[in-house]
């Protein structure tokens, strides 16, 4: 058994078992960190546009013109501008039917705009399973790996008369580096699912609350004939 401790060689010097346990884990590692990027640009992304079209949306303009804006946007639009246009699309042509009464109109953009946000949310929420479940299981992954990497150490020194540390230690260190990749995969993602949990129900909050304000006005537009 080699007494080159140095990380390569204990890679090396694993068994294919244990090698192939941390060719998953950093593998694992790797999908997790490009996605925490992804999902920390895509969110940024739904901040800055949630703050942009609430000060257009209260600047006190015509809701209307704002509308029209919004469409000539051609599908760039994201997070409450898509849920205002879904919102007031529905009502401007359930209003023009003037057998449907105007309670029924508000509800009829209401859920609209509910589906609208429950589209946004799944948007928002991609990936953050995949994080969930690299943060959860790496570490049992790579503890696998360990008992698996021990158990052969210590099946070898059934072969040799004398047991001495310098003959099992390789064997323990080479096990241990899968613990420590499952800690290294599992680490970032719980820290990164978490907070952008978090940030997504702010999110929905905010999207809520703004499904609120805006039913309540088109509740005052829907009885203007």
């Amino acid at each position: 058994m080699t007494s080159d401790l140095s990380f390569v060689a204990l890679v090396i010097g694993a068994s294919p078992l244990v090698q192939l346990v941390m060719a998953a884990l950093m593998l694992a590692s790797v999908i997790s960190w490009t996605m925490i990027f992804d999902r920390s640009r895509v969110l940024k992304r739904a901040r800055r546009a949630a703050e942009l079209f609430e000060r257009r949306f209260w600047s006190g303009g015509d809701l209307g013109d704002l509308y029209r804006q919004v469409e000539r946007e051609n599908g760039d639009t994201t997070g409450m501008a898509t849920i205002f246009h879904a919102g007031f699309r529905e009502f401007a042509r359930l209003k023009k039917n003037p057998d449907i009464e105007p309670m029924a109109v508000v509800e009829g953009a209401r859920r609209t705009m509910h589906v609208a946000i429950n589209r946004e949310m799944d948007g928002l929420e991609n990936n953050l399973s995949f994080l969930a479940t690299v943060g959860s299981t790496s570490p049992y992954v790579g503890l696998f790996g360990t008992v698996w990497g021990i158990m052969n150490s210590f099946h070898a020194l059934g072969s040799v008369k004398q047991a001495t540390l310098s003959l099992v230690a390789p064997g323990i260190a080479e096990a241990l580096i899968a613990t420590a990749m499952g800690l290294f995969a599992a680490i970032p993602a719980v820290v990164a699912y978490n907070r952008y949990s978090n940030d997504v129900e702010r999110l929905n909050g905010r999207y809520e609350d703004f499904l609120d304000e805006f039913t309540t006005i088109l509740q005052r537009q829907a009885h203007v004939q």
